[in-house]
Parts: C-alpha cells; structure tokens; sequence
C-alpha cells in the first residue's frame, strides 16, 4: 500500500480543484474553469501512484494511460475550433477508453458479461437508442462517435469486474459522454445546467473508476507472489551459514 498520507493530499487536492472547477463552471470563469480541468487526470493519476506499490500491476499501469489521455482529452481541444476540436477530444477519450478495457478485461470473469449477461440487455439498449438519437445528425462524425460509443460501452460493462464501485464509476461515465453527444447532435437538446452535470459525472467517473482499480491493485500486490516454506528456509539459512561457518579471525 503506497503513503496513506500521499493518498489523502492528493484526494484531497483533486477535490478542491473540483469544487473549483465546477464553481467556475457555475459563475462561467471560462479560464479558469479550463485550467482546472486540466488538473483533474493529472491529480488523479498522482493520487493512484500513491496508492499502489511497484511493481505495480498491469491495471493500474492502463489505467494510468488512460488518464494520461484523458488529460490530452481535457487540454488538446482546446488549441483547435469547431470539428476539428471535437474530433481531438473523441480520439483523445478513445485512446482513453480503450486503455481502461484493456485495464479491465482482465476482470472480465467477475464482470455482468459472466455473472449476469442479462444486464448486457441494458448496456445495449442505452447504446443504441444513443447512437439511434445521434445518428440523423452526426453527419460524416457518425462513424467516430458510433465506434467511440461501443467502446465506452464495453468499458462500463468490463469495470463491473472491479466491485460495485467500478461498475458505478463506469456507468457515471457513460452518462458524461452521453450527455455530451446528446448535446451535440441532438436539436433542441437544453439540459439546465449541461456544463455542471458533464463535469461533475466527469469527475465522479474517474474518480470512482481510481478508486476501484487502487483497491484492485493493493490486494494483488499483497498476494501476486507469495514465499513458498522452503523459499523462506533457503533465505534464513543463506543469512545464518556465513555467521556459522566463516573462520574465526585470531585476536
């Protein structure tokens, strides 16, 4: 287990900048509502370090990429205008998402996909009435957002592996995202208060998605190679034979 008091500095930063981000979301301080935007993967990915221990596993280590593109999600669109800027956030968040089902796959045997297949039913259908309301006017963006879309899926249903936390975090994610298509090919779509409920799903999503995989993480370190009897005999009796057996030097 990594510095407990690491852990809550950072936990404890990612939630003011949080409060803050949204706050200027609330009072439309746009630069600083952008510069703490880009705070929050970072510090998320600080506070997961800290949680974990080296060698650290292959989930948390995707799930650091992860948050390493979700941070160029967060930042890249800002240096572009129009399309070109969305379809920078959606390939960033691709690459994002991808690294989290890499991360999670290998749960898969605890996830719905084995426990209760029947929950897939509701991924499924969440996914296509997205892509169905989406669809008529996404235009040429169809294709990126109907692929970025399954994946996202399958990263909501694979971090139900992780415990009930993962499964949450995933499906708070979807929503995040959903709301976003929702705005942006969806005429007439006028959410009271988008922007907050974006980010604020946002933020609970990654944070719940750390949160699992940290947990993950610490209890495969403790049990990923444990020390056979014999091995412990070997390592006691190399530490003792030079004391018993080295010649005593004369006085």
């Amino acid at each position: 287990m990594g510095s407990s008091v690491a852990v809550r500095c950072w936990g404890a930063a990612w939630l003011v900048v949080v409060a803050t981000h949204l706050g200027a979301l609330a009072a439309r301080a746009a630069t600083l509502a952008d510069v703490t935007q880009c705070l929050l993967a970072p510090l998320l990915a600080a506070a997961l370090v800290a949680a974990t221990r080296w060698p650290r596993t292959a989930a948390v280590r995707w799930a650091l990429a992860g948050l390493g593109a979700s941070f160029l999600g967060d930042a890249a669109p800002r240096l572009l205008a129009g399309d070109g800027a969305f379809l920078v956030m959606v390939a960033c968040f691709l690459l994002a998402q991808v690294a989290y089902v890499v991360a999670f796959a290998r749960y898969a045997q605890r996830s719905v996909l084995r426990t209760r297949p029947v929950v897939l039913v509701a991924y499924g259908a969440v996914l296509a009435v997205l892509v169905g309301l989406c669809a008529p006017h996404a235009g040429a963006l169809l294709v990126p957002v109907a692929v970025y879309a399954g994946v996202l899926t399958a990263m909501a249903v694979l971090a139900t592996g992780l415990g009930p936390v993962g499964a949450v975090g995933g499906a708070v994610f979807l929503v995040s995202d959903a709301l976003i298509a929702l705005a942006r090919f969806v005429p007439g779509w006028d959410l009271p208060g988008q922007d907050l409920a974006v980010m604020a799903t946002y933020a609970a999503g990654q944070c719940l998605l750390v949160v699992a995989v940290a947990r993950t993480g610490r209890r495969r370190a403790v049990t990923a190679v444990p020390v056979r009897p014999a091995e412990r005999r070997v390592a006691a009796r190399d530490n003792v034979v030079p004391l018993v057996v080295a010649p005593r030097v004369p006085a």
